[in-house]
């Protein structure tokens, strides 16, 4: 007897080190720094989200719900939206949210994914309505920021802010790709001739500047080839009279030492030399007479 209730005796002890176990376990949360717990006590939210670090709850009484503060990024898949002048284009892109007020992310909406998911397909849909094709295509960061601007207007009574929208692709329709095409292959084409054309003309500028360059230096060897035989010729010219000069001053200097007997004789010479000429002309000099009056002058005396 005594050993059948010392059995029920452990049972019972199990039992309740069991229950106390899974109560203590559903009392206490270990909360991460990058998450927080919206707490509803008998249906009512408690004053501020949870955590980070242990939060106790009253098992049965308490309901958590967690929720991420990183933020996150979904996948709008690829929409078929018209756009202005009628043309439909296919658009996929991407979304990046973070919550802000983690209560309101609970209470305001049932699922704040899904839901701005929708309105973001709707919004693509309206911003994408009121564009022509051509500025889809070139318009990509104006077409971001819209989007953005809109979807966070609306998050934004979620405690959810929409911190960017990057659209990832745009698929045109197929003549408007061939046209594309087309278009990037004559850009292509003007750019080559372009390019030909410039280092066309680039290469006539190069030629044309090295034969001015070139005709700059023959001028330039010219004229000091010419400097040079200027100065060698007046250097050969002062030579030359230098030259003369000194000849003039030895004559001057030999002359002063002559008399003028010496020069009369000198001067017989010479009219002798012109008498020996085949010639039958007779000369007399005008000073024949003065020349002979030397001689008598000098004979008298002697």
């Amino acid at each position: 007897m005594e050993g059948l209730f010392g059995g029920s005796l452990l049972c019972i002890v199990g039992a309740v080190l069991i229950v106390g176990l899974i109560v203590v376990f559903n009392m206490i949360r270990i909360v991460p720094e990058y998450q927080r717990l919206v707490v509803f006590r008998l249906g009512r939210v408690l004053g501020k989200p949870q955590g980070p670090g242990l939060v106790f709850l009253i098992p049965g009484i308490d309901r958590p719900v967690r929720v991420d503060l990183r933020e996150q990024v979904r996948e709008v898949p690829q929409q078929t939206s018209i756009t202005k002048d009628n043309a439909p284009i296919n658009i996929d892109f991407l979304w990046y949210f973070k919550v802000m007020d983690p209560s309101q992310s609970v209470l305001q909406v049932g699922n704040f994914e899904a839901a701005a998911a929708g309105i973001a397909a709707t919004t693509l849909r309206a911003v994408i309505g009121g564009i022509p094709l051509d500025d889809v295509l070139s318009q990509r960061e104006q077409i971001n920021t819209m989007l953005r601007t809109r979807l966070d207007e609306i998050t934004e009574r979620w405690g959810v802010k929409v911190t960017n929208v990057e659209i990832r692709e745009i698929v045109p329709p197929r003549d408007v790709q061939d046209a594309m095409n087309r278009q990037m292959s004559a850009e292509r084409i003007r750019r080559a001739v372009v390019t030909e054309s410039t280092g066309t003309r680039e290469a006539a500028v190069n030629v044309a500047e090295g034969e001015k360059q070139a005709a700059i230096l023959r001028s330039e060897g010219q004229k000091q080839s010419a400097i040079l035989a200027a100065e060698g010729e007046r250097q050969a010219q002062l030579l030359r009279a230098e030259g003369f000069a000194q000849a003039l001053e030895s004559i001057y200097n030999a002359a002063k030492s002559v008399d003028q007997k010496t020069m009369t004789l000198q001067y017989f010479e010479t009219l002798k030399s012109m008498g020996m000429s085949p010639s039958t002309k007779y000369i007399f000099p005008m000073e024949f007479t003065s020349m002979l009056d030397n001689f008598i002058n000098k004979g008298s005396k002697g």
